[in-house]
């Protein structure tokens, strides 16, 4: 790549960053929600493609990570709903503040979170069929729903507190959680049961929730297990108020959060042993373990992007990042396939036993295409 080219790959992305976040907050905060979404919209279907086609170990072993255990244990795609979350939590400090600056109060900024996350829950009840008027067979817990909720709630939490009683909140939601399902017994399974189905978040969502839960008997997003995701949120929101600290240099920020993964890894692994990760329930030590994690890869796009300024490659991620909310619902509403099939199933079907593997490609490219397209034309889907 010339330099020249270079330099405008770079231009572009930092500008799209700009168009869509008025707060203008840190390039490497699209870029990693990018490299998360990728995974979503067809990423992972590409590399499940990949390690059938080639048997190759290294693809195997990650396609074996691209899959949600059971119920115990941990994933690398277990990480991508909280990392998700996590990153919105960063960019809170940036948005407030930037409201704040232009006038707002503390209670519009309350008005706000509150219309986003009750707009967020609206939007995952859409995306489980609300407009099929089937009430008895919805869905009501949802992805959108939990980000909704634990955004809305750190939110509030944001508003009333500074960053020592932030931590003091990320504290007592993880313990309180943890001492609820551990003490508080449940009809027919008694107290500290975590078998599947056994637990006192799954009694309240069956006690709770109308509709149908998504595993019959407990929901991975539903009501109990959404208060330690909002500590989830809250992590980013301490990491996002570091990353403003104009006190240190970006070699010293990244150091800080390098360490601060470990240390919340080294944790969530002790407690593990007592308290198991465990995504369905969105377990205390789960909650540990994905911040340790998310503040690595953050630790690491925010070193290459924002500090060596190593901006060039960002632009296939940030893409994507502008409008994740659109691309995450766009799924489940176009027929991708339809499109594909239109545009490249003559020259796919020419390339005879690569077609397994050119197929997803092919899909990820048209459904990049149009996000590509809304980027140019400044179209972004903001709640």
């Amino acid at each position: 790549m010339s330099k020249t080219a270079s330099s405008k790959v770079t231009n572009d992305a930092e500008n799209a960053s700009r168009a869509v976040h008025s707060d203008d907050r840190l390039l490497s905060l699209d870029a990693l929600r990018g490299f998360d979404m990728f995974w979503i919209i067809g990423g992972g279907a590409l590399i499940h493609a990949l390690a059938n086609f080639t048997q190759a170990d290294g693809l195997l072993w990650i396609s074996s990570e691209l899959h949600h255990p059971e119920w115990h244990g941990f994933a690398f795609y277990d990480l991508i709903f909280p990392l998700f979350l996590f990153i919105a939590g960063v960019s809170m400090p940036y948005s407030f503040e930037k409201r704040l600056g232009y006038g707002a109060t503390k209670s519009t900024l309350a008005r706000h979170a509150l219309i986003r996350g009750l707009l967020l829950v609206l939007l995952g009840l859409i995306g489980n069929g609300l407009l099929q008027f089937d009430f008895e067979n919805l869905r009501y817990p949802s992805v959108l729903g939990r980000i909704g909720l634990a955004w809305m709630f750190a939110a509030f939490i944001v508003l009333g507190t500074e960053l020592r009683g932030r931590i003091l909140w990320i504290a007592g939601l993880l313990i309180g959680y943890w001492a609820a399902l551990k003490f508080i017994p449940v009809p027919e399974f008694g107290a500290g049961d975590l078998s599947p189905g056994h637990t006192l978040t799954d009694y309240l969502d069956r006690l709770l929730l109308p509709g149908k839960l998504y595993k019959e008997v407990r929901d991975p997003e539903g009501l109990l297990s959404t208060v330690p995701a909002i500590a989830t949120a809250l992590f980013g929101v301490v990491t996002g108020q570091l990353l403003k600290n104009p006190r240190w240099g970006g070699h010293v920020k990244t150091a800080m959060m390098v360490t601060a993964g470990l240390i919340c890894l080294a944790a969530a692994s002790f407690w593990n042993t007592s308290f198991p990760i465990n995504k369905n329930l969105w377990t205390s030590p789960f909650v540990l373990h994905c911040a340790g994690w998310s503040l690595l890869f953050l630790s690491l796009f925010y070193l290459v992007i924002d500090v060596w300024k190593l901006k060039f490659w960002t632009l296939p991620l940030v893409v994507i990042g502008c409008n994740s909310i659109f691309i995450y619902l766009a799924v489940d509403f176009i027929d991708f396939e339809y499109t594909t099939r239109y545009f490249f199933e003559g020259a796919i079907d020419l390339t005879g036993s690569w077609k397994p593997v050119l197929w997803p490609l092919a899909i990820l490219v048209v459904e990049w295409l149009l996000l590509f397209v809304m980027y140019r034309k400044r179209i972004f889907l903001k709640v």
